[in-house]
């Protein structure tokens, strides 16, 4: 059942390189010995005459937040503005923030419905923001007739898949919250199908390994440990490297934490096969918590002598970790010698309406990508829409926010682990950036610097995203001080 997800993608073990190692310098920074980044070259401007989704979400939702006299939204990447900029950047395209405009060649939307449909979404959201329920339900009976999610254009399927979520948000407001149950079959299976048909996820994997495997150079026993490891569709590729490193492969440990006890034995079950069939010693132990809900480390059983690593991919289908200041605690008395993580460019916190006008602009850029190769009646896109985009739209908005969770969310993880004494950040190295670069050359929209998915290298990080939209950032960070005496 799981076979699929651990085939290995042509070529792409090739792009993982081990030879990078870790040191300090004198100001304690973390560096890399032989981190060298490519020079991509910029983008030729291209003249254009029709807009994405994205365009309209933004010229609409900046219009209609002018005009609020007492509303202010913050979003995460801050206001609408220029291009965000660091003077060190190895530039594979320009990435903006989710709130900014998104330009290049895609289908067309029908200015007139699109605008029609996002101005109601807008007001529909408005009236929520102030608990007016009555008029939002009236705006989404409405929506509900306008929108289809198997329609022609982006607008009619982003539309209708928000409205389907504020909807959502309007019952649980009139009776009480209510949390729908998680398929992981399907979850899964759609998570799968987005691997395939789009870079996001090959990009987190690959850019994560690599960190893990430059702090695991030379040592013997290591320790993985996967704050939501889902089906860990990620570590054959890792195992495969290690397996067949120069100097022997180490002692694998992974543990994973996650929320079902049969994908969680499922997934260490699959894991173990395929570390056998490469002749590595390695032991699963599954945690069928979330990172938040556990009370210090004994549980993870972290042991003497172990190189230990922490991964987190972040989304938004569920809430995998709790409460973040509680996880981030855990992080600092773990110490480990690298955490990798890979951010979505998305806030959690703030207001419904902050966390509204956010990920609209972002999904409008996600399904813009989506609907760049792939028809309006793929059976694919469509399973990914609504089994994965939908499941986070909904989460964010008729589930998440501090009022009814009961705990306040971090808006960036970097920004907090920046600002803390115990991390220090690893600059993303120049094979990372070189391999996430391989891996966008696999999609037909990146071949053209003018369209598709750009990547960008600034202030040690990469940034994947869709034309000038940042919508995923890879970061890896290390302990400080690093104790070595017994990792």
């Amino acid at each position: 059942m799981m076979k699929g997800g651990f085939e290995v993608v042509h070529g792409a073990l090739d792009l993982i390189q081990p030879h990078e190692q870790w040191e300090y310098n004198n100001n304690s920074i973390a560096v890399f010995q032989s981190a060298s980044s490519s020079n991509f070259p910029k983008p030729m401007a291209v003249e254009r005459n029709e807009l994405e989704l994205s365009d309209w979400v933004e010229h609409v939702t900046k219009q209609l937040i002018d005009d609020l006299p007492e509303a202010e939204v913050t979003t995460a990447g801050g206001s609408f503005g220029p291009a965000f900029r660091t003077g060190n950047e190895e530039e594979c395209g320009n990435l903006k923030s989710t709130e900014q405009i998104n330009g290049g060649l895609m289908s067309r939307v029908d200015e007139q419905h699109g605008l029609s449909l996002i101005t109601l979404l807008l007001e529909c959201a408005v009236a929520i923001s102030v608990d007016n329920l009555g008029e939002a339900h009236r705006m989404l009976l409405e929506l509900t007739q306008m929108a289809s999610p198997y329609g022609a254009s982006c607008a009619e399927r982003v539309v209708s898949y928000f409205a389907k979520a504020m909807a959502s948000r309007v019952i649980n407001s009139w009776l009480g919250l209510c949390s729908p149950l998680i398929s992981h079959t399907s979850v899964h299976s759609s998570l799968q199908i987005f691997n395939n048909i789009s870079p996001f996820i090959k990009f987190a994997h690959f850019t994560s390994n690599q960190s893990i495997l430059e702090a695991f150079h030379g040592r013997d026993r290591v320790h993985i440990i996967d704050i939501d490891i889902m089906q860990g569709l990620q570590w054959p590729a890792l195992f495969h490297i290690l397996a067949t490193r120069i100097d022997g492969p180490p002692h694998i440990r992974l543990t994973g934490m996650g929320s079902s006890v049969d994908l969680l034995t499922q997934t260490g079950k699959q894991l173990s096969n395929f570390a056998r069939r490469l002749g590595l010693s390695f032991e699963f132990h599954p945690i069928p918590k979330k990172s938040g809900e556990i009370d210090g480390i004994r549980p993870l059983q972290i042991r003497e002598g172990e190189t230990l690593a922490v991964h987190w991919l972040q989304h938004s289908l569920y809430d995998a970790t709790g409460a973040d200041w509680k996880t981030m605690r855990l992080l600092e008395e773990l110490s480990p010698r690298v955490i990798t993580l890979v951010e979505q460019e998305i806030s959690h916190g703030g207001s419904f309406l902050d966390r509204f006008v956010g990920s609209l602009h972002y999904y409008s850029t996600i399904f813009d990508s989506l609907g760049a190769s792939l028809a309006s009646d793929d059976s694919g896109r469509h399973r990914v829409e609504h089994s994965l985009l939908y499941r986070e739209i909904n989460n964010i908005l008729a589930i998440g926010g501090p009022a009814r969770s009961g705990e306040e969310k971090y808006r960036e993880w970097r920004s907090e682990m920046a600002g803390r004494n115990r991390f220090v950040q690893v600059p993303m190295s120049g094979n990372a950036l070189a391999q996430a670069q391989l891996i966008l050359n696999m999609f037909p929209p990146s071949h053209s610097h003018s369209h598709g998915y750009r990547l960008v290298q600034g202030e040690g990080t990469l940034k994947l995203g869709w034309k000038e939209t940042t919508l995923y950032t890879a970061s890896a960070w290390t302990s400080l001080p690093y104790n070595y005496s017994h990792r």
